[in-house]
């Protein structure tokens, strides 16, 4: 009888044993959950960190739309919002707050801009600074701003209750006309310049040169359950600005291709990333008119439906995530250096936006100063790899990661943590680049060199 009972548990035992098993094989190794909010900043907000205008009206929303892959490691996020930049303690606070509300860790939280002026910069740094001297709010609405965080990560943590699983990613690109140029031109003297800004079209000389260093590609990564398409994150290299300063609050062209190709396609999560585009506007084709913002959202528009229809899948067997830590130098010239930044941040004399530009210099330097390094991410999927660079990192380091990479698909997006500015090559720094929007100097090129070395490239194992 026992010899029955015994077989019995045992005969239990294995058939459960092998329901579990069979439950666990069917598990998605990935699944992906998506998130969209509304972060339109509100009236009388100040615009782009030191424009004097402040927003009067609301032509579109801005918005922070994102995702987070889970997996057997610890969830990835990533989120790009429709800001001008996010810098220094309020790059932190975005990633704490989302990581907390995924469960992660900081490092593994991507955050981008869009880099539209017409919308809002934000540095904690900073702003404890302005409300020191009596500037309190001049910058940025702290409480909006925390409203914001609180608001993207309960979305967040909501998305992560309809994660659907992901078996393939897909990749593909596309030539974007007529939008891109870059801001070194060639004077008729001869003296390289670097003014072709992002309205400059209406002028025949920057109209007629020729586009320059550009990637002529738009880039678009998805995420597939099966023959399910459920996200698409597109990435063009180029400042986001048709014309701005009016006080009109706006996502700009491409934004608005973004919000038209959603419609367009209303099942699949659209994501818009601004790539390494410092030295990138379109200047070329741009006179400032409201027709060319039409124009050039169409002609992004266009960039991602053929992107789109060029998608190729392959299975989804991998996310290895890595990140390594940029230690860029605060460019000491005479007009950054710390004390005279004190002055002007004090006079209460000099004009509000000038002591703001103080106040983020000041924010900077502190933050160097104190030993706390850039992160630098790449998420690799095996044939494609995603890599955020800090702030307006020039043109010349997406090539550079796609030259390191040429056998894969490397996205990249730019205006991560902002607090650099400009982030120029080497070459741009011999060309004498100088801009007042540049806080890191020469040799910045080298750094950024070995941290796309470090997390692009396989890594050898010694046997």
């Amino acid at each position: 009888m026992k010899f029955f009972q015994y077989l019995f548990v045992a005969v239990v035992c294995t058939t459960f044993g092998q329901l579990n098993f069979t439950q666990a094989a069917d598990e998605p190794e990935f699944q992906l959950a998506s998130f969209s909010v509304d972060v339109t900043i509100p009236l009388n907000h100040r615009c782009m960190g030191l424009l004097p205008t402040k927003s009067k009206t609301i032509a579109d929303s801005l918005e922070a739309i994102g995702f987070v892959l889970l997996s057997s490691e610890k969830p990835l996020v990533y989120v790009a919002i429709d800001w001008c930049e996010i810098r220094n303690g309020a790059y932190d606070q975005w990633r704490d707050g989302l990581a907390a509300a995924a469960g992660t860790t900081r490092e593994r939280v991507l955050v981008s801009s869009l880099h539209q002026h017409d919308a809002p910069v934000t540095d904690a740094d900073a702003e404890k600074l302005l409300e020191e001297v009596g500037l309190k709010g001049e910058l940025y609405d702290e409480t909006f701003h925390q409203q914001c965080i609180q608001n993207v990560s309960a979305a967040l943590q909501e998305s992560l209750k309809t994660a659907s699983p992901v078996t393939h990613i897909g990749m593909g690109k596309a030539k974007v006309e007529k939008v891109a140029s870059n801001r070194r031109i060639i004077m008729s003297s001869g003296a390289v310049s670097f003014g072709r800004g992002s309205a400059s079209g209406g002028k025949n000389y920057l109209a007629e040169a020729p586009e320059g260093e550009i990637d002529p590609y738009l880039w678009t990564l998805s995420f597939w359950n099966n023959e399910t398409p459920l996200l698409a994150l597109h990435s063009y290299a180029t400042h986001p600005m048709s014309y701005y300063g009016k006080g009109e609050v706006t996502s700009d062209f491409v934004g608005l291709a973004r919000k038209a190709m959603q419609k367009k396609h209303p099942n699949i999560k659209q994501i818009y990333a601004s790539g390494c585009s410092g030295d990138v506007t379109a200047g070329k084709f741009n006179d400032g008119s409201k027709q060319s913002r039409i124009d050039l959202t169409n002609r992004i528009l266009a960039g991602m439906e053929k992107s789109w229809k060029a998608t190729k899948k392959q299975p989804l067997t991998q996310a290895k995530f890595s990140n390594t830590k940029l230690d860029l130098k605060y460019y000491d010239h005479a007009g950054l250096q710390p004390k005279r930044l004190r002055t002007i941040l004090d006079d209460k004399s000099a004009r509000t936006e000038d002591r703001i530009y103080a106040a983020m210099g000041l924010a900077s330097y502190a933050r160097v100063k104190s030993g706390q390094l850039i992160d630098f991410p790449c998420v690799d999927f095996g044939p494609a790899q995603l890599v955020l660079f800090p702030g307006e990192s020039f043109v010349g380091y997406q090539l550079m990661a796609q030259q390191m990479r040429p056998d894969s698909f490397v996205l990249s997006i730019g205006y991560g943590e902002c607090w650099p500015g400009y982030v120029p090559t080497n070459s741009a720094f011999a060309d004498n680049f100088q801009d007042k929007w540049l806080w890191v100097g020469p040799g910045s090129e080298n750094q950024m060199r070995e941290a796309l070395q470090e997390v692009l490239l396989p890594k050898v194992v010694e046997e």
